[in-house]
Formats: C-alpha cells, structure tokens, sequence
C-alpha cells in the first residue's frame, strides 16, 4: 500500500483528496494536515511515503514544508498538487525537491497516476508545467546582471558581516548611500534579502 500524507487548508479540497485516494485499493491515507506545519508534524509519526502537498497556505507554505521534510525524512517523496503554475512557483517547487507538480483541475486518474509514480521514484509533472520546464531549459542563458564597483564594494562587506553602518564607516559614505546601494544590488540580483544577494553573486560567480 501506499501512505500518502495529504496537505491542503481547504477543508472541502482536503476531503475530496481523502475520499479519491481512499478508494485506490493500492493507497491508504495515512493523514492530513491544513498547513506545512502541521505537516512536519505528521511525517515522523505516519511515516508517509507521498506527501501531497499544497503551496499556498497560510503559516508555512507548501514550499518551506517541502524542504523541510526532505530535510528530516530523504526517504518521502512530495507531490505538489495546486491550483498555480506560474514559472516561479514551479521552479520553486522542484527546487525544493517536489517530485512531482500537478493541477488541482486533473482529472482524478492523473491524479492516482501522479501518486504512483512518485511513490516508485519516478517524476509526475502535468503536461503545462512540463512544457515550461523544457522552454527554460531550451532557453538562451541570460548575461549576468551588471554591479557597479562600489555596490560590489558593499556587497563584500556585507558578505563580510559588516552591518550597514559599518559598511559605511569602511568605505566613508553615508549610511543612507549603503542601503542605496544594496537595493540596487536587490534588484539587479532579483533577490529580497542580504544572505540571498551574497548567496546569488556568488553562483553569478561575481564574488
């Protein structure tokens, strides 16, 4: 049999999802959880070997969820199952180390399908968010974002430890000049915090 965890804060949604798994003779429901806390809450204790997992809710998102789970158990396998497939979340998902990523709008079928494969270790991607992996992966890669010399002046000492004011000592400017400067790098990064934009030049290979 196979222990399929369910994760969704819709309890109308949950319940169709309980009642469509239950009755796979191959699956048993093994619970159900509103939000990715209650989720990391479930898994040690019912040992699940598919997560479907929700994205948005509210508290811990499916996302966040995702990653700690495999963090804590590598042997569970997330299938993401929800209602958005913007490229972002998408890529988000499987980078979070989802092995699969369905629509909510499946037909049941795909659904049960999706879980098996998961659960042998396999890949279950709808047709949609397939084609959007491929045309990322078939896309030009784009030329790394431009920093001028000195926000990779505050980028260093960010990624130093300095704070911004020590920033500002160190290279005597303003602090209000430094904190310019890091949401310039922000931007051109497309990161919305300090760790990620060290994090990020460094995969750009920029530090």
């Amino acid at each position: 049999m196979i222990r399929v965890l369910i994760v969704d804060d819709h309890p109308i949604v949950r319940a169709g999802l309980v009642a469509v798994v239950s009755a796979a003779s191959d699956m048993d429901v093994v619970g159900t959880a509103a939000d990715g806390a209650g989720a990391l809450a479930l898994v040690a204790d019912a040992s699940p070997d598919v997560v479907l997992m929700d994205l948005r809710m509210p508290g811990m998102d499916g996302e966040t969820a995702t990653t700690r789970i495999l963090a804590d158990h590598p042997a569970a396998r997330v299938l993401v199952l929800t209602t958005y497939e913007s490229d972002d979340a998408i890529l988000r998902a499987i980078g979070a180390g989802a092995s699969g990523y369905l629509l909510k709008a499946a037909p049941e079928q795909e659904l049960l399908a999706g879980i098996r494969a998961v659960a042998a270790g396999e890949v279950a991607l709808a047709p949609s968010v397939a084609r959007v992996l491929v045309r990322r992966a078939n896309a030009p890669a784009a030329p790394p974002p431009i920093l001028t010399a000195r926000e990779l002046d505050v980028l260093r000492l960010v990624s130093a430890g300095l704070s911004n004011r020590a920033i500002a000592e160190r290279l005597f400017l303003g602090e209000a000049t430094v904190k310019t400067h890091l949401l310039h790098v922000f931007a051109k990064l497309e990161v919305g915090d300090r760790t990620r934009a060290v994090t990020r030049a460094m995969e750009l290979g920029l530090l």
